[in-house]
């Protein structure tokens, strides 16, 4: 696969709590270190983001005596699941797979560190209407087609392809360089809502 100038990777949360013996790990997720490093090296321009959160993060199930891991509950933005802590900002945790080897990136979109709102995509936070500066960036620079890889497909992965397509990208997930926590066949509704939205699935 050669890739053009107007065409960009995106790799979402390739991070230690992410991956086996993690906080908050996602099956199978250290399989995918290696075919991103593959798939990399048909681009020539790469942004990665990073979950970046504060102690404490509102996010938490920590946060919020009496609830559990997974449940859900309701912020001013809108419902929110409750995760274990995790990719606190310094800790090991937050850092990048030390497999990961992608020299080429050229930006790193740090997320999640305002207390108050989580922020699954690399464009917007959990209210959908705080950018991170992503799209901005992008537009600016000439980019106009996203292929999407990393953790989890069914969060992270999918919030930032549902916003690049409606921010007007050309957007394209490749599953395989993905994994998916798949919490109540969210991996099943992931694929879904990409045919709905016309975000090439390959």
């Amino acid at each position: 696969m050669q890739t053009s100038e107007n065409e960009i990777l995106l790799v979402v949360d390739i991070q230690y709590d992410f991956c086996s013996g993690g906080k908050l790990a996602v099956p199978d997720a250290d399989e995918v270190v290696p075919l991103i490093n593959d798939f990399a090296k048909n681009f020539k321009h790469v942004v990665m983001t990073q979950d970046w959160h504060p102690a404490g993060h509102s996010s938490f199930a920590s946060s919020h005596p009496g609830k559990e891991i997974f449940s859900e509950i309701e912020m001013p933005y809108g419902p929110q699941t409750l995760w274990p802590d995790h990719c606190i900002q310094g800790s090991h945790g937050s850092a990048f797979h030390r497999l990961l080897d992608i020299p080429q990136t050229e930006l790193i979109v740090r997320k999640g560190f305002r207390h108050e709102v989580d922020s699954y995509s690399a464009f917007f936070e959990n209210d959908h209407v705080t950018p991170t500066g992503l799209g901005g960036y992008l537009k600016e620079r000439g980019f106009t087609r996203i292929f999407c890889v990393g953790l989890a497909f069914d969060y992270c992965v999918r919030y930032s392809a549902e916003d690049a397509k409606n921010l007007g990208f050309d957007t394209v997930v490749i599953e395989e360089a993905c994994k998916a926590i798949d919490l109540n066949g969210s991996a099943n509704a992931t694929r879904k809502l990409f045919r709905e939205r016309g975000i090439e699935l390959i």
